[in-house]
């Protein structure tokens, strides 16, 4: 086997270990998306959560009167999700 042929089949040897190496990291980083805590949160929990949160601000402030922060608090809370395609 001439120089070409230990060089091929050492890169050869190098891509396979490359390759399998590549796919352990992949699982791994499947396996723990499922648990990693730098997801972040909901779009649609935020904007509910601020939205309450001024709300109930506008009510200490006496904004508005106690029916209407219910009226509105319900309306918010039925909503929750947010428009359609979020």
């Amino acid at each position: 086997m001439g120089a070409w042929g230990w060089f091929a089949m050492s890169f050869t040897q190098l891509i396979i270990w490359a390759l399998i190496l590549a796919a352990a990291v992949l699982m791994l980083r499947t396996f723990r998306h499922d648990t990693d805590s730098r997801v972040a949160p909901d779009r649609g929990a935020v904007l509910s959560e601020r939205a309450e949160s001024l709300l109930a601000e506008r009510f200490a402030m006496g904004e508005i009167d106690d029916e209407e922060y219910q009226r509105r608090l319900a309306a918010l809370r039925s909503n929750a999700r947010g428009p359609k395609g979020w």
